[in-house]
C-alpha cells in the first residue's frame, strides 16, 4: 500500500486576485488594489494548512513574476508546492475585484491562456495523488482541455486507490462557451464523487437545461442569479453518484444531504460582511479540516460555516482564511461548534 505522506491535495484554480481599496467604491472610481492570491483550490489549500492540516496544491503557473508571487506565498503558508509545473508559453492567471458591500462585487478573470488550465495527465500522475487521504477538485477546471481530462484522470486515480474525492462545484458563468456544458463535466465525473459541496446557484448550474435560466448582474461571475427547482437539482445529483451533497447557504449556515432523502440543516454564525468571495472556499478548508480528523459531518459543516464567516468580515480570501487558534475563539463566542 501506497504510504500516506499527506493529507490533501487539492486541484484547480489558481491566481493573483487584485481587490479594490476603496471599499464602496463604484468600479470606475476605484483609485488602487491591493494584491492577494486565490483561485478556489488556492484557497482551500491555504485555509486547510492554517488550520492544522497537511495540504498540497495541484495547479500550474506560468514563468513569470506572479507565479513567483504564489508559489512564494503558498510556501510561506506551508502548503506543499511541489505538484506545482511551471508551464512553458502560458501565464499565470489574474482575477479583478471590486468591493461594494452588501451585495455588489463586480469580478473580472483574466484566464486566457492561464497556466492552471494547462495542467496536464502527466502533471497528475507526477503529484501521486495515492499517497493522499482526500482528492478536492474545482468544478471550473473541467472547462477546457488539457486541465478537463487531468481532472478525470485525478477522480479516476483517486477513486481506484481509495482516496476520497470531493467536489467543490465552482460555477464560474464566463468561463463556458456553452452553459449548459457546465453541468454535463459535473454530471460526468459525480459516480466518483464522494461528497460534493455547491451553493443553491451552482447546484442549479449543474443542472442547467437552458442557458436562459442563468442572469448576472453587476458582472457578479460567481455569484449569477439561476432559475430552477433547488429540491429537484439537489436529487438529480445525488442520483448521479455522491453519498452526501453539502448546501452552503451563506449567513443561514448549510444543509446536509444524503442519498436516502434525510437532511440536516447546520446553523451558521451571521456577522456583518466586507467582502463575499472566498467565502465559499473558506467552508469548504473547515469543512475538509473536520472531516480528516475524523467529526461527524454536522460538525464538521460547523466548523465550515464559522471559517466562512470569518472571512466575509475581511477584504481577502486565502490571505485572510483562519488560524484554527483564532477560529476557535471566535466559535467560543458564539456557542461552540
Amino acid at each position: 500500500m501506497t504510504q500516506q505522506k499527506f493529507e490533501l491535495i487539492t486541484f484547480g484554480r489558481s491566481s493573483i486576485d487584485l481587490y479594490s481599496q476603496n471599499i464602496g467604491a463604484d468600479f470606475i472610481d476605484i483609485k488602487g488594489f491591493d494584491a492577494f492570491v486565490g483561485g478556489s483550490p488556492l484557497n482551500i489549500a491555504v485555509g486547510a494548512a492554517r488550520l492544522g492540516a497537511q495540504a498540497t496544491l495541484l495547479t500550474g503557473v506560468g514563468h513569470d513574476k506572479i507565479g513567483d508571487f504564489i508559489l512564494h506565498f503558498l510556501e510561506k503558508q506551508h502548503v506543499n508546492t511541489s505538484a506545482i509545473p511551471r508551464i512553458d508559453g502560458a501565464r499565470t492567471s489574474a482575477v479583478v475585484l471590486g468591493i461594494e458591500p452588501p451585495d455588489r462585487f463586480p469580478l473580472v478573470y483574466y484566464r486566457d491562456n492561464c497556466a492552471d488550465s494547462q495542467v496536464t495527465i502527466d502533471h497528475v500522475i507526477a503529484a501521486n495523488i495515492p499517497q493522499y487521504k482526500m482528492l478536492e477538485v474545482s468544478g471550473t477546471a473541467l472547462n477546457i482541455e488539457p486541465s478537463r481530462s487531468a481532472v478525470f484522470y485525478a477522480i479516476e486515480t483517486a477513486y481506484d486507490s481509495d482516496v476520497d474525492v470531493v467536489l467543490d462545484i465552482d460555477f464560474r458563468a464566463d468561463q463556458w462557451k456553452d452553459l449548459r456544458s457546465f453541468g454535463l463535466m459535473v454530471r460526468a465525473i459525480l459516480p466518483k464523487v464522494k461528497i460534493a459541496i455547491g451553493t443553491e446557484e451552482e447546484i442549479l448550474a449543474a443542472t442547467l437545461q437552458d442557458a436562459g435560466q442563468v442572469h448576472i448582474k453587476h458582472q457578479q461571475i460567481s455569484a449569477p442569479e439561476i432559475k430552477g427547482d433547488i429540491d429537484e437539482s439537489i436529487q438529480r445529483i445525488l442520483k448521479a453518484g455522491p453519498e452526501v451533497l453539502i448546501v452552503k447557504r451563506g449567513s443561514k449556515g448549510a444543509s446536509i444531504h444524503w442519498k436516502d432523502g434525510s437532511v440536516k440543516e447546520v446553523p451558521g454564525f451571521p456577522v456583518d460582511i466586507l467582502n463575499v468571495l472566498g467565502a465559499g472556499d473558506a467552508f469548504a478548508s473547515g469543512f475538509i479540516y473536520g472531516y480528516l480528523q475524523g467529526w461527524d459531518l454536522y460538525k464538521c459543516c460547523r466548523m465550515g460555516n464559522a471559517s466562512g464567516a470569518w472571512v466575509v468580515q475581511k477584504p481577502g480570501c486565502a490571505n485572510d482564511m483562519p488560524y484554527y487558534d483564532e477560529l476557535m475563539a471566535f466559535v467560543a463566542q458564539r456557542g461552540g461548534l
